[in-house]
């Protein structure tokens, strides 16, 4: 089991203090996943379920800010996890568990939430002869009709994962990852040379910055043929967004590192505290100057994508590594109530999604401010979502899931 350096304390207190900055910092990311939701249709230029809504730049930069780092720390946390499990419970057992953690929720709601969503675009913005659901769902969703000539999109069909898609992804890096440890096994054999467990420093500025370095020049090649917000089907199956997979595959690979060698007691909270600092002025640069991800063009191979491919790269790692810093070392409190707040977190990522467009939905044509309407949204989102996860993790077949 992945263990913490806290002195003397005794071990039951170690643990616990383990368990609460992490479950705090997942608390916390999840909560930003559904206010970055509830902000779609009142600040950036993306496509969402609600269209024709007041906007404002502050949400547009937040959008942004939000992008550039939460989802590649969702991964990293999701990595640093991911060995112990794996080693506790032996490959079978881990494969299977995660199956039907990751797996179930995917195919569940690609046939449900997603295409509910879905049609509700179809009905409202598309312009089409009214549509039952079954035809919908059989004709458009799973695209067993003819294409209309005038197809607005997204895509055809209209099959898709939705926000699902972090956990489709992260079922994908679970599986690589069992892969390549399992070569890495069979090599030792191979070679006769025993695992070793040689400790690694803790990453420094240096480290950082070559981090930083590596993922700008990945992430600006990448944005040379797929910009920000362009999604595309791996296999035909994995939905996948190029421009953010090197932060996403650096972070969830940094997590696998940081559990190997014990870099979240070790790394020094000074250094966490600088970047914080960086990352904290960074973002408030980006809303002095009312800046959003479309601001810097849409990619290419010119001086305002390669800025931004820099900027957005630097944000994620100051972001990321100050964010555990300040967690480890300040956001340590636990509670009954945090403890609930926790387990209830994938469920919530589960099913906020419905629930915050039902809101916008039903917020539209009221004339209210944007920040007004985001600001309602994530309310009532959050609080729906979480009471709805809490009731459902207590029905007989969902806790193994949720």
């Amino acid at each position: 089991m992945y263990t913490l350096d806290f002195g003397t304390q005794p071990a039951a207190v170690r643990r616990a203090r383990r368990l609460d900055w992490l479950d705090n910092l997942r608390i916390a990311l999840t909560v930003l996943v559904v206010v970055h939701h509830a902000a779609q249709p009142y600040g950036p230029a993306d496509w969402w379920y609600v269209e024709g809504q007041p906007r404002t730049p502050a949400l547009a930069t937040l959008s942004a800010v939000d992008g550039s780092f939460f989802m590649s720390l969702f991964f990293f946390v999701s990595a640093v996890l991911m060995p112990g499990s794996h080693r506790r419970h032996g490959t079978r057992r881990f494969l299977k568990s995660r199956l039907i953690r990751l797996g179930i929720p995917v195919a569940v709601g690609a046939l449900t939430i997603v295409p509910g969503l879905m049609y509700a675009y179809y009905v409202h913005y598309r312009g089409y002869p009214s549509l039952s659901f079954p035809r919908y769902f059989a004709d458009v969703y799973l695209g067993l009709g003819d294409k209309p000539a005038d197809w607005t999109g997204p895509s055809w069909p209209d099959l898709q994962f939705g926000h699902l898609w972090f956990i489709q992804n992260l079922l994908a890096y679970t599986v690589l990852y069992v892969a390549c440890s399992r070569a890495g096994r069979l090599l030792g054999r191979l070679r006769r040379t025993p695992p070793t467990r040689r400790q690694r420093p803790a990453p420094g500025h240096r480290a950082l910055l070559l981090t930083t370095a590596a993922i700008t020049a990945a992430t600006f090649l990448i944005r040379l043929k797929y910009p920000l917000d362009t999604w595309v089907p791996v296999l035909d199956f994995l939905q996948v967004e190029p421009a953010r997979v090197p932060q996403y595959a650096a972070f969830f690979t940094l997590g696998v590192l940081a559990y190997r060698y014990s870099w979240l007691d070790r790394f020094d909270a000074r250094a966490g505290w600088v970047w914080l600092g960086g990352g904290a002025a960074g973002v408030a640069v980006l809303f002095v100057i009312g800046a959003d991800a479309n601001c810097f063009g849409p990619g290419g191979f010119n001086a305002p994508a390669l800025t931004w491919a820099a900027y957005d790269s630097a944000l994620c790692v100051a972001l990321c590594v100050g964010l555990l810093t300040a967690f480890r070392e300040t956001v340590t409190l636990g509670s009954r109530l945090l403890t609930e707040l926790s387990a209830d977190s994938y469920g919530v990522y589960i099913l906020h999604l419905p629930l915050v467009v039902t809101v916008q939905y039903s917020l539209a044509d009221r004339g209210l401010p944007p920040v007004v309407l985001w600001a309602t949204a994530s309310a009532l989102g959050l609080a729906g979502a979480f009471l709805s996860a809490a009731g459902l993790r207590r029905l007989p077949g969902f806790r193994q899931v949720l």
